[in-house]
Formats: structure tokens, sequence, C-alpha cells
């Protein structure tokens, strides 16, 4: 059994406005040692503003915590030593090279051996053959390696992911991920926020936040079965048609299109089949499904959403 000692994060009812409006309402997060913890929510839902926090960017208007064993208040600088952020948007010195901005950031942490830690930086990262160009001539995927790269010089406990993969290419995406998971196999810790849905299968615990307000965590399959949802998958023709009609209807929580096919959901098995009864019929296929985390999460949206008109 796992004991407070292997809390890596661990924080409650954080808190925080800028100029009367509020970003972040009492979250609270606990992320062990070695997980990798996924962050979700939609643009603008608090992830940046509560890793922040947790980093020691900022400090909580409200609410209290650890991270790495120290205070978010009193000790933000020894946080900030121990953990690697990488922020939304390339942040590295575009007029640099990749081996001198690497350079800057070993210096940055006082490292003594800076040359020997780049060096094992950009094999590790595969930077190698790009050392030599300017950083703000590269792709947006090198981009990305080179900002995971300066996360890592100092080999962290903890890395603070902020929306690591947005606008790179599939190729990218799928690299970063493995390179996260050969990170958690070493026993490095990862939080990482996100706005992609598919991402949250490379997660071993979720949190989901929107309008500033924790909805949900837990581990994938509890998610899951803990929302109470029951989905149906309907393929055919004119699904755009069918979706006009079955949204709004009572015990549709709502209706969404996947491709070809559109998930109708609700928490009512029943009430949801009698409803769906009606429109079954000889060119259209309907299935039982077991909701996915996108079902989940686009309820959970609409929800809140109902929750705040």
């Amino acid at each position: 059994m796992t004991g407070k000692n292997d809390l890596v994060i661990d924080v409650e009812g954080l808190e925080k406005s800028f100029k009367g409006k509020s970003a972040v309402n009492g979250v609270s997060l606990k992320v062990r040692r070695g997980d990798i913890f996924g962050f979700l929510g939609p643009n603008g839902s608090g992830k940046t503003t509560t890793i922040r926090m947790i980093c020691g960017l900022l400090t909580p208007d409200a609410g209290h915590g650890r991270c790495l064993g120290y205070n978010l208040r009193t000790e933000p600088d020894w946080i900030k030593q121990n953990t690697g952020y990488m922020t939304q948007r390339f942040s590295l010195y575009e007029d640099l090279t990749v081996r001198e901005n690497l350079d800057f950031i070993a210096r940055m942490y006082g490292m003594p051996h800076r040359k020997e830690a780049v060096n094992e930086c950009l094999a590790s990262l595969g930077l190698k053959d790009q050392q030599d160009k300017l950083s703000g001539t590269l792709s947006g995927g090198w981009k990305q390696r080179l900002a995971l790269a300066a996360c890592l010089i100092h080999k962290p406990e903890l890395l603070l992911l902020d929306e690591p993969t947005a606008g790179v290419d599939p190729r990218a995406r799928c690299d970063f991920w493995d390179r996260i998971h050969e990170l958690s196999s070493e026993g490095t810790t990862t939080l990482v926020s996100t706005h992609y849905m598919d991402e949250a299968e490379h997660c071993n615990k979720l949190a989901y936040i929107v309008a500033g307000e924790l909805l949900t965590e837990g581990e994938p399959e509890e998610i899951v079965k803990k929302s109470g949802l029951v989905t149906w998958i309907v393929t055919g023709p004119d699904i755009w048609k069918l979706s006009r009609e079955l949204s709004g209807l009572p015990g549709v929580a709502h209706v969404a299109a996947f491709g070809s096919s559109l998930h109708v959901s609700g928490y009512e098995r029943y009430v949801l089949e009698d409803c769906l009864k009606p429109f079954m019929d000889a060119e259209h296929r309907f299935e039982l499904s077991k909701p996915d985390l996108e079902d989940v999460f686009i309820s959970l949206m609409k929800q809140a959403g109902a929750g705040r008109t």
C-alpha cells in the first residue's frame, strides 16, 4: 500500500483569481511517484494556472500543499530547482543553437559538468544532428524535443508539461509519448496537461477540469465506471439529421459525432433505450456499447455548462 511519502504532488483547495475573475476554484490533486498524470480540460479551463501554482511560479490566493515535499508558499525556489516545467509555447532562445540553449539551461541550474550533461541530453533526445542549428529554424516537432531536453537536463524528479503536443504532427506526438513512458519506467513522475482526449489513454491517472473546477479524478476505468453513463453507437445514413432529432430528447444526455457514427449517451439505460426505439429502423444500426473517456468528458462539460446557466 502506498503511503503519504509516495505523493509527489499533494495540494488541496487551490484558488486563484485575476482582476476579480476566478481562474482556479478549489482544486485538489494527489500525484504519486512514477505516475503519468493527465490533467485534461478545454482551453481556458485553468490547467496552466494550476500548474504554475504547483511549480512555484504563482502563489495561490487560497489553499495549500506540497510539491516534492516542499511547501508551495514558503519554498517555491526549491520546487523550481527540482522540477522540469515545459510551457505551452516554445520559450527558449530562437537565436541560439540547440546546443547553446541547453548549455545556457545547464548554467542556470549551476550544473558542474555542463558539457557532459549537454552531450547526454542531445543523445537521449535524438538531437545530435540538430545541435548546431538555430532553434528558431527548427520544425514544431524538433522544438518540442528541444523543450523537453531543456526540462530534463538537470534530471528532475517531476515533469510539469503544459500542452506539450499542441501544434506538432502525429509522429512527433507519438515519439513524445514514447519518451514519457520511458521516463516513467525510470521513476520520473509526469503531470501533463492536454485538451486532446486521445492522449488520456497514455495516462494511468486523470483529472478533468472545466472553468477552474475539478470535475472528476481517478484511473481511466474508474472515471468511466463512476460516471454512470450508458452509450449507444449509431451508424447509417443521414446521421447528422438523426443527431438533431435525438438531441434534447428525455433520457438523452448528449449526442456526439465520431467519424461516421453517433454516440448517444444517457444515465438511465432503459429510459434511453425506450427513447431510441422509435428511431431503430432497417437503415440504422444501434449498438449498446461501453462509453469511452470522451463520452464521459463531453457529458461532464455539458453538466458543468448547465450548472453555470
